[in-house]
Formats: structure tokens, sequence, C-alpha cells
């Protein structure tokens, strides 16, 4: 009872955060959709790149979340404080770096990932990832805050700051996708989307900022110049920070393979992924606010060295979450189609999209030993072999066995979906094995 007490306390605020973070994505791509496929599809296309180089500062989040929730375990607050702004500084200048060099070659990626793509698909690809690869540093600064506040046990300001982007973002999506006659607006098309999101993620970028410097119950950056690197604190974060970056690239390098394969499919089938992906992250909301629950909590109590407990909480998270994904997803189930609609007119997009949507609401019942139990080993620091699992998972399944059956077996897209199932069952089959010993304490604080 008191397990759960804590669970829900921590991750309520979470799932309704999720549930934010979910529309901004949700929004963007169904507004996007009835603009045309070539719009929907160069989304997906883009988010898919986007995924790729955004993991790089969900990495230093893990690796600020995981520290600051030791020491805010240990009682050791004026470290959880100094490395809440060595984190934020290294986020910063990696972001930066990251989003010049994607400028420079962000055309030639497209044409070389997406050449057999529609020519008009390319172009809004090329026109949506202009815009939103400037966002880059105030994602970074957003994702590390967050993680730092939630590591601190604090879910409530996450919260009200994706509530709030999200508000700002379907506002200003609407208006600058179909235009305004009245207040001689024009319609910008998928730049308008890009521009929406951007301005979105910007002021909630600022005003994370804004919390971190006043101060919440425990974090506060007093001042931030003159800034003097902390090596031992960029150590520590670091330390679990690139294992889960390594582990994010992989995955998310993998993701953008199989969207290389899906785009040989036809615009239909790169078009019912992008939606079948958005509406499944609708599903997922219960299952992603508890793997954030489960960083923090595992890696509380860890601090504290209450390992028996750790355990006993994981344990209980992947249960919980398994009752609730399992349960929402065959809700989905005869309202596949009907969501599809909402996004597309297509009749094929529709129907590709039901099938995969309706596929996703069975393979719940293995979701969570796959994420849940993966985001409890990195609370205690044990990234290094969630990174290993990423790479056995996604590289020899989800794309060599994606090939097999997505394009060799002409399955197609639904080929690509059941392969990142068994991608699910297998990497959850070796957490669970590691969960049995002690190696998963290894690498704590």
């Amino acid at each position: 009872m008191l397990i759960r007490k804590s669970i829900l306390k921590l991750a309520i605020p979470i799932m309704v955060e999720q549930t934010f973070v979910m529309l901004l994505g949700v929004c963007n791509t169904m507004m996007a959709g009835h603009i045309g496929e070539a719009s929907v599809s160069a989304i997906g296309m883009v988010d898919s790149i986007n995924m790729l180089f955004i993991s790089f500062f969900a990495a230093l989040s893990v690796g600020a979340t995981v520290v600051v929730a030791q020491q805010i375990g240990q009682d050791e607050y004026k470290k959880a404080n100094e490395t809440a702004k060595q984190a934020m500084v290294s986020g910063f200048i990696v972001s930066c770096i990251i989003t010049l060099l994607l400028w420079i070659f962000r055309v030639p990626l497209i044409n070389c990932l997406y050449g057999s793509a529609e020519e008009l698909v390319k172009s809004n690809a090329k026109i949506y990832i202009e815009f939103t690869l400037f966002t880059y540093p105030f994602i970074a600064i957003e994702q590390i805050a967050n993680g730092i506040l939630r590591g601190a046990g604090d879910t409530k300001t996450p919260m009200y700051i994706t509530m709030f982007m999200n508000i700002i973002n379907i506002i200003l999506g609407y208006i600058l996708i179909y235009g305004v006659n009245t207040f001689y607006i024009p319609s910008f098309g998928i730049m308008g989307a890009a521009i929406g999101i951007a301005i979105a993620r910007i002021i909630g970028a600022i005003i994370v900022i804004i919390v971190l410097f006043r101060g919440s119950k425990i974090i506060k950056i007093k001042k931030l110049f003159p800034f003097k690197f902390d090596m031992e604190v960029q150590k520590s974060i670091f330390n679990i920070g690139i294992p889960a970056g390594m582990e994010q690239v992989i995955f998310n390098t993998g993701k953008l393979i199989v969207q290389v394969f899906i785009v040989t499919m036809g615009t239909a089938s790169i078009a019912a992924n992008a939606i079948g992906m958005s509406i499944s992250q609708i599903i997922n909301v219960p299952g992603n606010a508890l793997c954030l629950a489960a960083t923090t909590l595992v890696g509380q109590y860890v601090g504290r060295n209450d390992v028996k407990e750790a355990k006993s909480t994981l344990i209980y998270l992947v249960k919980f979450t398994t009752i609730c994904l399992v349960s929402v997803g065959i809700l989905f189930v005869p309202i596949a189609e009907w969501l599809a609609s909402l996004y597309t007119n297509v009749p094929e997009v529709i129907r590709l999209t039901g099938i995969l949507i309706k596929s996703n609401s069975m393979a719940l019942l293995v979701w969570a030993i796959s994420f849940v139990l993966s985001s409890g080993l990195k609370g205690a620091g044990d990234t290094r072999y969630t990174m290993m699992t990423a790479f056995i998972g996604m590289w020899i399944f989800r794309i060599g066995l994606g090939y097999i059956l997505g394009i060799v077996l002409n399955m197609g897209i639904l080929g690509i979906w059941i392969a990142m199932y068994i991608d699910w069952i297998v990497r959850g089959s070796m957490y669970s094995f590691r969960l049995k010993g002690n190696k998963w304490l290894m690498h704590r604080l």
C-alpha cells in the first residue's frame, strides 16, 4: 500500500505531463495530416532524425536525474544543486554543437536517407527540419531541467510547464498551419507546424530556467557565473549519461534505418507509420510516466542503500504498468480506424493504421518488462547493460528481422512492427535476468 501511494504521488503528475508531451506531437501530426499525405509523411521522417539527435540531450537528462535522485537519497542537497548547474551547462554546449553540425549537413542528410521518397515529401521534410533543429538547445535545457526536478521528487513543476507549452503549441500551430483570414494571417502549412512547436519549446525552456534560478523545495541554482567545470560531477553525470545516450543513439539510429525501409513501401505506408506511432504515444502515456517514476524511485532507494525496496518497487511498477497499458490498449481496438480518420481522409492510410494499432494493443502485454525494467536499472546507474541490450534488440531483431518480415517476406509495414514487438520481448527477458542478480547495483554512486 505504501509503495502504491509513493508511486502514484510521483507518477500522476508525470502522467499528466506525458499526456501533454504526447499531445504536442499528436496535434501537429493531426493538423499536418489534413494538409496532405506529403506533410504528415515529412513530419514522420524528420522526427526520426530529430529523435536520434535529441537522444544526446535525453542522455544528459538521465544522467542528471539519476545522480540527483541518488544524492537526494543520501541527503546531499548541496551536491545535487551543483549537479544541476553542471548538467545544464554541459547540455547547452552539446546541443549547440549538434545544431551547428546538423544545419551544415541537413540537405544531404534528407537526400541520403530518404532519396526514394516523392519530391514533395522531401521538400516538406527539408522545410520542417530547418525550423525544428534550431530548437535543439531549448529542448536540451528543458529536458535536463525537468529531469533534475524529477530526480529531486518534484514532478508537478515539469507537468505545469509542459501543459503551458502545449496550449501555446496548439493555438499557434492551428493559426500558422491554416491561417486566420479575419486577422490577415496567411496559411504557412508545414512551416507553420514547425514554427508553432519551435516557439512552444523556446517558451518552455525559458520558464524552466526561471524556476531553477528562483528555486524549488530542494533544487536552486544560485548563480551560474563565474562557471567552472567540476570534473568529478561531470564524470558522475556522463558515466551514467553516455551509456544511456548510446542506448538511445543505437535505438533511434535503428528506427531511422527502419524508416528507410518504410520509405521504399510508398507514401501510404510512411503516413500510416507516422500516424500509428502518434496514436501509440497516446496509448503509452501511462507507461512512459511510470518509466520516469521508476528511474526516480529506484535512484532514491539505491541512494539510501535500500536495495530490497528498490527491487520490490520496480517489480510492482512492471505489474502496475502492464495492467494500465493492456486496459488502455483494449479500449483502442474498436476505435482504431476512427482515430486514424482524425489524421487523414485517405482510405488506404486509415486501413493500414488500423491494423498497426490493433497489433500494438495486443503487444502491450510485454511492453513493461522491456521499458519499465530498463528505466529502473538506469535509476540504479546500470546504463551500460541497458546499452548492450538495446544494441542486441534493435540491430538483430528490429532491423534484421524487420527487413526479413517487411521487405523479403513482403509483409510491409506490419512486418516492421512485428519485429519491433519481438525486440521488446528479447530485451525484456534480458532485463528480467539481470534483476535476479546483484550486478545491476555495481554502478551506484
